[in-house]
């Protein structure tokens, strides 16, 4: 989110409006020469003139309320902004699979939609690579995976984004919902995109997928 072209540019309802004003004022103009120069005879037919005034009249309208929803969206945009500086420091819960191995440790939560009779983990790199499997949890409801950063021969990976995929079949072999979250402390606000971004770590995350805050654990 550029705030700078929120607040530093004219926005597009005011362009139309400057514009609108100029037609206004050639309309009146013409209509006064017309009227200058009419027939005595054969008088212009006023209703016609009356029908674009209308018209004039509602689109001035039109061009209000979108300049008004403007107003409101870049309101909107700046409340939101400085808000998530609040979240700065936070440990906040995220829906979603992507998380940083940091310090030899990475947590994904997962919940379990039914029982299982067959649950799979995949970790994967920042490339898409799978670097470890196992075995996931059996039981519907939530669960935990915490991962040491060790590919499956036991070799230590190095830091960064790991995606946690899980897929989970029951008893009949049929797919089981899973949904998926992750926790970690917010260490910026990113304002350069059309959303702000709270970044834990180097990862940025939509204020629309808290899914809660909590103060950090000493």
């Amino acid at each position: 989110m550029d705030l700078s072209a929120i607040t530093g540019q004219n926005s597009a309802a005011q362009n139309a409006t400057t514009g609108l004003a100029a037609d206004f004022d050639t309309f009146l103009t013409l209509l006064t020469t017309q009227l200058q120069n009419q027939d005595p005879l054969e008088p212009l037919d006023t209703n016609e003139f009356t029908s674009q005034l209308v018209e004039f009249a509602s689109v001035e309208q039109v061009i209000q309320s979108n300049d008004n929803l403007e107003a409101l969206i870049s309101l909107t945009a700046q409340a939101n902004a400085g808000s998530s500086v609040s979240y700065l420091g936070k440990d906040i819960t995220i829906s979603g699979d992507t998380t940083d191995l940091k310090d030899g440790s990475a947590v994904w939560h997962y919940d379990l939609g039914g029982s299982a009779q067959q649950t799979s983990i995949v970790v994967e790199d920042a490339t898409g690579k799978v670097v470890f499997t196992a075995p996931g949890e059996l039981t519907p409801g939530k669960h935990t995976f915490t991962w040491d950063g060790n590919d499956n021969s036991g070799n230590p990976l190095p830091e960064g984004a790991y995606t946690l995929n899980i897929s989970a079949a029951d008893i009949d072999g049929e797919a089981i919902g899973v949904t998926q979250s992750v926790t970690g402390r917010v260490t910026g606000v990113d304002f350069t995109g059309e959303e702000v971004l709270l970044m834990v770590g180097d990862i940025g995350h939509s204020l629309l997928d808290v899914l809660s805050i909590n103060e950090p654990t000493p």
